[in-house]
């Protein structure tokens, strides 16, 4: 079994940033597919970002220019680095790992076998 722990998000002001961080335990972190979604109030679950196993990145045209995401192995660690945030950005953000090893990067909710329980980032106006 997965294990996905997120972290590091708040309240920021507009124009800021924040790094979320999501420990990831139970298996090879290396080989799997790691992603980045978020859900605000009243909308569906969307795709933020991912990270493949040879670290290919994919990124929401949203977030594309502001978030980095990236992975620490050594760690068993994926980051998701977001600057200049905006109030729009507000949502819970989840980190979600794809079950099956060597998986390409996928946008698709339904194709990540493992969810975190999510963090909030709550950008103020």
């Amino acid at each position: 079994q997965v294990q996905l722990v997120e972290s590091g998000g708040g309240l920021v002001q507009a124009g800021g940033s924040l790094r979320l961080s999501c420990a990831a335990s139970g298996r090879t972190f290396s080989r799997y597919t790691m992603g980045w979604f978020r859900q605000a109030p009243g909308k569906e679950r969307e795709f933020v970002a991912a990270i493949g196993w040879a670290v290919s990145t994919d990124y929401a045209d949203s977030v594309k220019g502001r978030f980095t995401i990236s992975r620490d192995n050594a760690k068993n660690t994926v980051y998701l680095q977001m600057n200049s945030l905006k109030p729009e950005d507000t949502a819970v953000y989840s980190c979600a790992a794809r079950g099956s090893p060597i998986s390409p990067t996928t946008r698709r909710v339904s194709e990540y076998n493992y969810w975190g329980q999510g963090t909030q980032v709550t950008v103020s106006s």
